[in-house]
């Protein structure tokens, strides 16, 4: 298979799975039945959390500064906020790209080396996991009894240990193989992997380590906040339980990490965590849509403006 045909397949492939889905999902709850929630949402609300989304993506911007300078790299804030719009919607296209096309932001324009740079973002996503990992602990405090019922379904322990030491045991393999191997290929591996590491040790070199925590955990208050007041845009939204709301949260996060921003797929999945809690299909399914629409027209907004600023801004420097 030829790079140029793998390539287009990364690119058509989840997004037909989307689209698929998609068809799917309305050919079930067909589109009229949201347009009146739509029409009758308070925008207002709409708009706060679209706010609240747009700090957490300039917190976002201005944590990365923190894991650049223990390697001795200041860079220019509007070059990170711009690469952080980039990189969101260039998930769009293709998911996780956009991690590939923020290093390569920085390569280009603050002459950081790719590894290092990408290095940092996987340190970010430790960082992040860890407090995804937080959220999902408090929501089984508050949800316990319907999160161990959902998990006693669901849950295939033998499966997942057999795929887990599969897993091991190819990368132990790929590992030996390429520490033994002075080819040029592995030579550059090595090199690259390096860097990497040098980029996510970067967490435990920081000077504002207090700094760095504090902008995580707001980044994640942010997110919560703006999906927790744009469910005021809907009436019958209103009594909806924090509970509800933490599931159907990590529900939709976990949507936009595996596909195409979650497109199709995160309304969906607002709409299942929902209705288990006993809320009404289609006012769930339309918060959903209004959810993922209004943080999407954001950054669609804010990612094209910078793919057109970030050379004019850098020529001008």
């Amino acid at each position: 298979m030829s790079p140029q045909l793998k390539k287009r397949l990364r690119l058509i492939i989840p997004l037909a799975l989307a689209i698929l889905f998609g068809w799917y999902t309305f050919s079930k709850l067909p589109v009229s039945t949201i347009i009146p929630f739509v029409k009758s949402a308070n925008y207002w609300w709409i708009l706060l959390g679209v706010f609240f989304g747009l700090l957490s993506h300039l917190s976002r911007a201005y944590r990365w500064k923190y894991l650049l300078e223990p390697m001795g790299y200041q860079i220019k804030l509007p070059n990170s906020i711009m690469a952080i719009f980039v990189t969101y919607l260039a998930n769009y296209g293709i998911p996780r790209s956009g991690e590939v096309l923020r290093a390569a932001v920085l390569t280009n324009y603050e002459n950081i080396p790719f590894e290092k740079s990408f290095g940092t973002i996987v340190a970010e996503r430790i960082a992040d996991l860890i407090v995804m990992l937080g959220i999902i602990a408090v929501t089984l405090v508050l949800e316990f009894d319907f999160i161990v019922e959902l998990l006693q379904k669901s849950f295939q322990p033998k499966k997942l240990i057999l795929l887990a030491a599969f897993g091991l045991l190819l990368i132990a393999i790929v590992a030996l193989f390429i520490r033994r191997s002075q080819s040029v290929f592995a030579l550059k591996v090595k090199k690259f992997f390096t860097g990497l590491i040098e980029g996510m040790l970067s967490i435990f070199n920081m000077k504002h380590k207090w700094a760095f925590i504090a902008h995580t955990l707001f980044i994640w208050g942010m997110y919560i906040l703006m999906f927790y007041v744009t469910t005021f845009a809907l009436p019958d939204l209103n009594a909806v339980s924090i509970g509800a709301i933490l599931v159907a949260f990590i529900s939709a996060s976990f949507t936009i990490a595996a596909t195409n921003g979650g497109i199709f797929v995160y309304p969906v999945a607002v709409m299942a965590a929902f209705t288990v809690f006993g809320i009404a299909k289609d006012p769930s399914f339309a918060f959903g849509w209004i959810m993922w629409s209004s943080q999407t027209i954001m950054i669609i907004i804010a990612g094209s403006l910078s793919f057109i600023y970030l050379p004019i801004y850098n020529r001008i420097k």
